[in-house]
């Protein structure tokens, strides 16, 4: 199918675009869905006679609220708290919290949209949601981050439920949230009810190898997608975008499989270091001090070098992975990398590749890895934890880990069988958009019209 809407589809996504105005992102990954299902739709025509796609485009249930806190010095804020439940239909809503000032209802229908059929693919029990608010905790005080969080759990908590919705963390939500957000809950609910958030710490009910999960999983996809070119991950240079939490453990993994990561990035810039990223400087940096790349760069010494303008894809690279946020790899820079000779990308954020980009390495031939195929390693171990917390079992990492490395060949099996089946030949994105697209309308369909 063309990039162009065909035949009943474009009306749908003109009602997409008139219901929901102005939320661009929301609009962007719909239609990346829709472009893709031509060949699916041809075959199950019940889906749109069913209003299948219309059922799940609307979120079940979208909720926005008042968040006030007080700084240290008493000054009262008022934030916004969104949880956009999308589809429940394969189980429980799941999907993270993002906290940052870019963040308003459009930016998590996206998400929670993306996160249905990233959800789906896993093969878990887990529909798709996503939430977060515009406050921003950098640059805040741990007691200002409690009380914010305490604040949006105030309101959040009587939507929840290990059965019902189960957040996460995302973007400016780790570890130190999630625990202000449970405390919240359980204080107010008066239940420890350990399956209700994911990503906790592991002395109260966290999962061994959930912090690294979508960070490992992202490689492991691309080194399936190399694998079925007959090569892996050893002696390749590979460019990754961001230095937080997915990018960190991306480093990791792909340096566990001998590849060699150059570059990283944040707001203030990026780093080149062709000696390959010390990845135990940049977490002291990133994590523990929360300072800037370009202190990397200063404790590293003449190893590396900070760039402040420009696109860390313009860094010669074999192996791409973004991993900072959405639309961050433009057309342009798609060029640059396909000149430079990339053989594949893969996304660990979440839409982080524009559409013009996407067509340009599949038109030049590289594997291109889609976000709700390649980073779904973070939540499918979200849903082990869930699984862990139902059983009140404790796995160690090695379990933990094989089980995360045998989803992500899971879930690039059927992409890349899917898309085979579908005559569109190793086009991850339609494979991903189709197998997860078919498995939550069998679902929709057979539960009837609720």
């Amino acid at each position: 199918m063309s990039p162009v809407l065909e035949g009943q589809l474009e009306p749908l996504y003109a009602e997409l675009l008139r219901r929901n105005p102005g939320e661009e992102e929301f609009h962007q990954a719909a239609r990346e869905v829709l472009e893709t299902l031509g060949p699916l739709l041809a075959k199950r025509p019940e889906f749109l006679e069913a209003k299948v796609i219309e059922r799940i485009c609307e979120p079940e249930r979208q909720l926005i609220f008042r968040v006030p806190w007080t700084d240290d010095s008493g000054q009262v804020h008022v934030n916004r708290g969104f949880r956009v439940e999308f589809n429940s239909a394969l189980g429980p809503f799941k999907g993270g919290l993002r906290f940052h000032p870019s963040v308003n209802l459009g930016i998590v229908k996206f998400l929670g949209f993306e996160q249905i059929f990233k959800n789906a693919l896993t093969g878990m029990s887990i529909g798709g949601g996503k939430g977060g608010s515009d406050f921003d905790p950098k640059g805040r005080s741990a007691n200002e981050v409690m009380r914010f969080c305490q604040s949006f759990m105030t309101e959040l908590y009587r939507h929840l439920g290990e059965h019902t919705d189960v957040p996460a963390g995302d973007i400016g939500v780790g570890g130190r949230e999630i625990g202000y957000l449970f405390g919240q809950y359980r204080r107010i609910t008066n239940r420890y009810e350990a399956g209700v958030l994911t990503g906790k710490g592991l002395g109260w009910g966290g999962s061994q190898v959930r912090t690294e999960a979508t960070g490992y999983g992202s490689v492991l996809f691309i080194a399936e997608m190399l694998r079925v070119r007959g090569e892996d991950m050893d002696g390749h240079r590979v460019a990754v975008s961001g230095s937080g939490n997915v990018a960190r453990h991306a480093i990791d993994k792909a340096h566990q499989l001998g590849a060699t990561v150059i570059t990283c990035s944040d707001s203030s810039g990026y780093v080149v270091d062709e000696k390959g990223i010390d990845l135990e400087l940049l977490h002291q940096v990133k994590e523990v001090e929360r300072g800037r790349v370009g202190d990397y760069v200063e404790r590293r010494g003449g190893a590396a070098r900070l760039v402040e303008q420009g696109s860390v894809w313009q860094v010669p690279c074999d192996v791409a992975l973004p991993a900072a946020t959405q639309n961050e790899l433009t057309e342009s820079d798609a060029v640059t990398l396909v000149r430079n000779g990339v053989t594949a990308v893969a996304e660990g954020a979440n839409m982080p590749t524009t559409p013009e980009a996407v067509r340009v390495l599949r038109e030049a031939g590289v594997a291109f890895g889609p976000g709700k195929a390649a980073n779904a390693g973070g939540v499918a171990t979200s849903a082990l934890e869930m699984r862990q917390n139902a059983s009140r079992e404790s796995w160690s990492f090695e379990r933990a880990e094989e089980q995360l490395a045998q989803i992500m060949r899971h879930i690039h099996t059927l992409c890349h069988d899917t898309a085979q089946r579908y005559d569109r030949p190793g086009d991850y994105v339609a494979g991903a958009n189709i197998a997860g697209f078919e498995a939550v309308a069998e679902a929709v369909l057979a539960q009837g019209v609720i």
